[in-house]
């Protein structure tokens, strides 16, 4: 049955929040510790269901995937080219990064793979993962559209390939490279605009041969095949697309002051906190640091009074998952934001463009949608609210209009929370006692 939720508006958000793991790098390491050799360990781990979804599918190709406590877990690999052929279908349930990266890993074995997942990812097209893929020799079959449900099938022998992204995806650029570990020789992704390098950093770490370099194509990132990788200690960081929920519910909410600690700056992911910085944000980056590979700071987010930019698309790669609660900023910022860029907002867990125009719009916001740019005129006295939000399966929609209502004059609810627990469990709890007043629809 669905879960409503009303957020009303918020006291003053204080206090130090500890946010879940980083979801892109919980899935990284759970997939490398398994096709790795020897005990790999985990500090932080995202305990989201997307997450745990991929634990469960490391299992079923025969890694030791244990539960140690909070965020601690224990990987015991297989080794590159090692997995077992799953004896049941693996559900990703509505984890497009976790299906994208099983292909490209069951595509480097000599077996047959069953993907599904929710209803939510079975609208999702992975046609941009297969193509790669069957290139280098992998069989895949799916509906129409290369939607799931789909099968993959591995070859004996892996073709290791060239290959220049038709979109900037993080997600089609680490299938390739995750598959082209097990092929001979050298596999090679082009990618011409940047894109989030999580994948090339935990390589390194685990022991592979991954070289980058910038050219007139594009960047190259090439990965030598058939390593044998080696169980390593890895600490995720705080997750930065979780950490905008509250960050952007501080700057919003008069009198807010918030810590979120231990928080990845990637700067192929910090695309909306640099935005947000432009917009006139107080956010203020402290004990920085560097662990396993990735870096990492303390943030400290004050209220502040937002004015309107524009946001150039060579941008959207570092914050794709972020525009839906950028929008919400600029609805209570001082003029008129311009989002440039954003096609990749149409193919997410649901259309997160017209999802969040629409929300906006029911809310009293005036926004326009042209193309692939989202146009946000703000008030800078907030916004009207008082309508409820249907968030189609979709945690960052229903997220991000929970922010809203903290700061609107009237409360906003959203027509169903099971969502949120892919990415942030725990996030109304953490939030309200923080200050804000999320409660039930019944």
């Amino acid at each position: 049955m669905p879960q409503p939720l009303i957020s009303s508006r918020a006291r003053p958000l204080t206090g130090t929040l500890r946010i879940p793991g980083d979801k892109s790098i919980s899935h990284r390491s759970l997939i490398l510790g398994g096709l790795s050799v020897g005990e790999t360990t985990i500090e932080g781990l995202l305990e989201g269901e997307d997450v745990l979804a991929t634990a469960a599918a490391m299992r079923a190709f025969g890694a030791t995937v244990e539960h140690l406590g909070p965020g601690s877990w224990r990987v015991v690999g297989r080794g590159v080219g090692g997995l077992d052929e799953p004896a049941d279908v693996i559900d990703c349930g509505n984890a497009g990064t976790g299906m994208r990266l099983l292909m490209g890993t069951a595509a480097g074995q000599p077996i047959t793979t069953f993907f599904t997942g929710d209803g939510s990812l079975r609208r999702r097209p992975m046609g941009r993962v297969g193509a790669p893929l069957a290139q280098m020799g992998v069989k895949i079959v799916s509906r129409e559209g290369g939607k799931p449900p789909l099968a993959v099938t591995g070859p004996e022998t892996l073709m290791p390939i060239t290959y220049t992204l038709p979109v900037a995806s993080a997600q089609v650029k680490s299938a390739i490279l995750l598959a082209g570990l097990a092929a001979p020789g050298e596999t090679t992704v082009i990618e011409p605009k940047r894109t989030r390098d999580h994948t090339e950093t935990m390589l390194r770490h685990f022991g592979a041969e991954v070289r980058v370099e910038d050219t007139d194509e594009g960047r190259r990132i090439t990965v030598v095949g058939e390593p044998e990788l080696t169980g390593r200690p890895v600490i995720v960081p705080a997750d930065p697309s979780s950490a905008a929920f509250p960050a952007v519910a501080a700057l919003l909410v008069e009198g807010s002051e918030l810590v979120l600690p231990g928080v990845g700056t990637n700067p192929l992911r910090f695309g909306l906190f640099e935005t947000l910085l432009e917009m006139g944000a107080d956010i203020e980056l402290t004990n920085k640091r560097t662990e396993a590979g990735e870096p990492v700071a303390d943030l400290v987010v004050r209220h502040s009074r937002l004015k309107g930019i524009e946001v150039p698309a060579e941008r959207a790669p570092s914050m794709i998952d972020e525009y839906p609660i950028l929008a919400v900023a600029a609805a209570h910022a001082e003029g008129t934001t311009i989002m440039r860029g954003l096609d990749e907002l149409r193919v997410k867990e649901s259309d997160r463009l017209t999802a969040t125009a629409n929300g906006l719009a029911a809310c009293g916001a005036r926004v326009e949608v042209d193309g692939d740019d989202l146009t946000v005129h703000g008030a800078g006295n907030g916004m009207a609210g008082g309508a409820t939000i249907p968030v189609d399966l979709d945690h960052r929609i229903a997220m991000a209009f929970l922010v809203a209502g903290m700061a609107s004059a009237d409360a906003v609810a959203i027509d169903d929370e099971a969502a949120i627990a892919t990415s942030f469990p725990g996030f109304k709890e953490l939030m309200n006692g923080a200050g804000a007043a999320i409660g039930t629809g019944a």
